[in-house]
């Protein structure tokens, strides 16, 4: 079936979303099925097949460039004293982009580039993140295919002029901001489906091309793409900072749905990662390398995913808890019981305020679970049950639960809107969201001692989390020209961080939304210890590497490590 739809990008200030809804539309996007298939593309191309022979070296001196390049003004993120407003700056240096590379970009993209200010101005600066950046890009390209992308990026190369790839803009921890300037290339016009393989259930897109636009096309074939960040994400962000979402308790991350992907490194060679095979033995494992580098590695510009069938059937149920503990202990028991959920999802009592700000709603305002259970009619509704009888043993009261179409979808949708629901309490404040995540065992007291610590503040401060996979979240709204403010929302975020690492078990802070970037010289990991770790990271990039091409010419040769002999074979690429 060829379906074709446009698509417009929600542009909307944290600021005044509640005050005016307003719609920004970017570029036009249209999703176009080709017959197009990965197979053809290398044949007919040799230089990607040489490319990919030499994927491990370039794949290490593309990182080891990007970590090891000297800097004179490292970009250490602060607050900044301008305007007499607490904002976070991320330094960095900054030098004129040569007219030859303008004209260059010109050649390739023609009319498809900007030097607009009020355009870089909104490349530059994420509208939904109080970080900021000292500087924004210099030029705004829009490339259509591989090729050129790969143009680009040899022309920068050439010039030594950094690039920011762009996806959705729907990042709120400052993955797109340009603090050395430089081109910003952003992907909204690589947006065709290339390939789908219904027998096979996978499929082929390019990276500008958005999950929900997808998962429209897909439709009527009875398939899905499991992953659901926020509305707009498109699917190269979506594997750039390895996104999860409520999804992820029964699907996996973007690494468990991510097949292959073809990308452009740093000196523009393009290198495909793997075949459409569902798995391999041979090699390394270079697409999980990929996913979750945010564009350090790369630009990516074709990404084969893994689909799903669409659910026979599906339960919503909603329960109310008296403490966001006994939430939290419900959610672990709901897991370790052997039922497999699809979401688990945890909001407090203040994120339920919100939401009845937000939406004219009158719902109980305690901390609650939202489940979703799927299958044949009668085993969702026998989990369903299963679970009811969890949730009373564990203080829960109000277990409702819904199986109409739309009454599913308007309470999934107020989960979605939790960001922009906080801003209706307080419109003019912006909101530091921290991330954090722990062995499943963990939560229930990493979110106790945590939500001691934010009712104690005088910030609003709401929890929402991923129960299921021991993920949450806080929102922390803070006055952006207040200082007190945002030292305590620094404490606050702190003192999650700090937690969840000081446990006895290991945890992390960042759960799905990839680094975030004033936790890189705030949390205990420093930022020069920060810095060290991505050069001995490219290092062993390096000799890992070395040691694979080596091993092309012997086929299979020992490796010595610490006078053991441990037997290696031959990196294969598909």
């Amino acid at each position: 079936m060829g379906m074709s739809s446009w698509f417009s990008r929600l542009r909307c200030s944290s600021k005044c979303f509640f005050n005016s809804l307003a719609l920004r539309t970017s570029v036009s996007r249209k999703l176009v099925r080709t017959q197009t298939t990965t197979n053809s593309e290398s044949t007919k191309n040799p230089f990607l097949f040489w490319s990919s022979s030499l994927l491990p070296i370039a794949l290490a001196v593309s990182a080891g460039s990007l970590a090891l390049h000297p800097q004179s003004d490292p970009s250490f993120c602060e607050a900044s004293s301008v305007n007499s407003r607490a904002e976070f700056v991320v330094k960095g240096s900054h030098k004129e982009v040569p007219r030859e590379l303008i004209d260059e970009l010109k050649a390739i993209c023609q009319d498809n580039m900007t030097l607009d200010y009020e355009e870089r101005y909104n490349h530059g600066k994420p509208q939904n993140s109080f970080h900021k950046a000292v500087n924004i890009p210099d030029v705004v390209v829009f490339p259509r295919s591989e090729e050129q992308v790969s143009k680009i990026v040899k022309s920068c190369d050439k010039h030594k002029v950094p690039i920011v790839p762009y996806g959705g803009a729907t990042s709120i921890e400052g993955h797109t901001l340009s603090p050395n300037g430089g081109v910003c290339i952003d992907m909204s016009l690589m947006n065709r489906v290339k390939a789908l393989h219904v027998e096979d259930m996978d499929v082929v897109v390019e990276p500008g091309v958005g999950w929900m636009e997808l998962n429209e096309y897909l439709e009527p074939y009875g398939l899905f793409f499991p992953l659901d960040p926020g509305p707009g994400a498109t699917i190269g962000g979506m594997c750039a900072t390895r996104c999860s979402g409520s999804l992820a308790v029964r699907y996996g991350t973007m690494r468990d749905n991510v097949i292959s992907l073809k990308v452009v490194l740093a000196n523009g060679d393009v290198v495909k990662t793997a075949s459409r095979a569902r798995k391999s033995a041979a090699g390394y494992d270079l697409t999980r390398l990929v996913i979750g580098s945010e564009g350090t590695l790369g630009v990516i510009t074709e990404v084969t995913l893994r689909l799903q069938k669409i659910p026979q059937y599906s339960v919503v149920a909603v329960c109310n808890f008296p403490s966001v503990k006994d939430a939290a202990d419900v959610a672990i028991a709901t897991m370790l019981s052997g039922i497999q959920v699809s979401r688990v999802e945890l909001l407090d009592e203040v994120q339920m305020r919100a939401i009845n700000i937000a939406n004219g709603k009158s719902l109980p305002e305690t901390p609650t679970l939202m489940f979703e259970f799927i299958g044949t009619e009668a085993y969702s509704r026998e989990q369903t049950l299963i679970v009811q009888k969890i949730a009373s043993e564990h203080n829960g009261s109000d277990f409702v639960f819904a199986e109409d179409p739309e009454t599913k979808k308007e309470l999934w949708k107020m989960r979605k809107e939790a960001l922009w629901s906080c801003f209706a309490m307080e419109p003019n404040f912006e909101a530091m969201i921290s991330d954090v995540c722990v062995p499943l065992s963990c939560l229930a007291e990493l979110i106790s001692r945590s939500k001691q610590e934010l009712d104690a503040s005088e910030l609003t401060c709401t929890v929402i989390a991923h129960a299921g996979d021991g993920n949450f979240h806080s929102l922390i709204l803070f006055d952006p020209y207040n200082e007190e403010h945002r030292r305590e929302a620094q404490r606050l975020n702190h003192f999650m961080v700090h937690t969840a690492l000081s446990m006895e078990v290991s945890g992390t802070r960042i759960g799905d939304g990839g680094f975030e970037d004033n936790e890189k010289n705030k949390s205990s990991i420093r930022s020069e210890q920060y810095y060290e770790s991505r050069k001995a990271y490219s290092f062993s990039c390096l000799f890992l590497s070395a040691y694979s091409l080596y091993t092309r010419t012997c086929m299979c040769a020992p490796l010595y490590i610490e006078g053991v002999e441990v037997k290696t074979c031959q990196l294969a690429i598909d």
